[in-house]
């Protein structure tokens, strides 16, 4: 099994990902499109913006199918 942040070194950047970074009191989840790495951080491009992440908080990470498409109107024709 491939560590976290090695998939993250690895993954192609465009990758749509979902990340659980250690925060006070708990985890919290970014999910999105990788758009930058570097040896200490990644960047996710995530529907609030772009967050840059401490890859020494990661603690898991993996490719995520795309966005579901948005549903139809209920209120259609009749």
């Amino acid at each position: 099994m491939t560590s976290p942040v090695a998939f993250l070194a690895d993954a192609p950047l465009g990758t749509r990902v979902v990340v659980r970074t250690r925060i006070p009191g708990g985890y919290t989840d970014a999910l999105g499109f990788l758009r930058g790495r570097g040896a200490a951080s990644v960047s996710v491009e995530t529907k609030r913006g772009l967050v840059t992440l401490a890859m020494a908080d990661v603690v898991a990470a993996k490719e995520v199918l795309p966005a579901p498409e948005p549903r139809g109107s209920r209120g259609g024709p009749r």
